[in-house]
């Protein structure tokens, strides 16, 4: 479990520019919603709650977990990274209540983790948000393109990566997006469904500062109980 917990710790340096130090905590948000899926899929807040408990243990880092944008401005004062796990992310950031804030935060750096359907945006509204999305995640997969809930091997592309680090290729049951858009992200992690290969993780530096990882597995809570798998998402 100790090696699991180093492990989200890792996913969060690589992708968010967490510098732990023995003065400052780093603040780490979390931001779920209520569920819209079937018990035991997307299950934002539950496992929001995992991750963070997991990440609190490794000490030198506060957590917060949020049902939604949060409220109280306050909570949103020393933030270094943003984790979101809700329906997708580019709607639930921009176009909520929190988006004047959302964008100032990334414009100072603050780094940006989505897992699952979080990692994208509604087809509608691609035109729309779809370049500053892009702009602040690298890639993104659009709501729905497409998808195939298969068995399949989670390749490593970058074996060297942090993402990567502490666990070997194995076959992972999952749901998988179809068709992502990479506009400059580093492909990561990468499965075979459907006749095709599909990215499935990648990370992102943005050009005025601040990084990004995203991922788009996650649909069945179960994984998130496996060792292999939370390194997979959150390394």
């Amino acid at each position: 479990m100790r090696k699991t917990i180093f492990a989200f710790v890792l996913l969060l340096l690589a992708a968010s520019q967490i510098v732990l130090a023995e003065d400052a905590a780093k603040k780490v948000l979390f931001i779920g919603k209520e569920p819209d899926h079937p018990f035991g899929t997307h299950m934002y807040l539950h496992t929001s709650e995992l991750l963070a408990q997991c990440l609190k243990k490794t000490g030198g880092i506060e957590t917060v977990v949020s049902n939604g944008w949060p409220a109280d401005p306050a909570v949103l004062e020393g933030v270094d990274t943003i984790v979101i796990y809700s329906t997708p992310a580019a709607e639930f950031l921009m176009d909520g209540p929190g988006a004047a804030k959302f964008h100032e935060m990334m414009q100072q750096g603050v780094g940006l983790v989505t897992i699952h359907w979080a990692s994208s945006v509604f087809e509608q509204n691609l035109a729309r948000l779809g370049p500053k999305w892009g702009e602040y995640m690298g890639g993104f997969w659009v709501s729905n393109y497409g998808l195939s809930t298969d068995r399949s091997q989670l390749k490593q592309l970058v074996p060297d990566h942090p993402i990567c680090r502490g666990w070997k290729e194995y076959e992972l049951h999952d749901e998988y997006y179809l068709k992502p858009t990479m506009i400059e992200a580093t492909p990561l992690l990468q499965v075979h469904t459907k006749d095709q290969d599909v990215i499935v993780g990648w990370a992102y530096e943005r050009a005025g500062g601040g990084r990004a990882y995203g991922t788009t597995l996650g649909h069945f809570y179960r994984n998130f109980q496996e060792t292999a798998f939370r390194r997979t998402v959150v390394n």
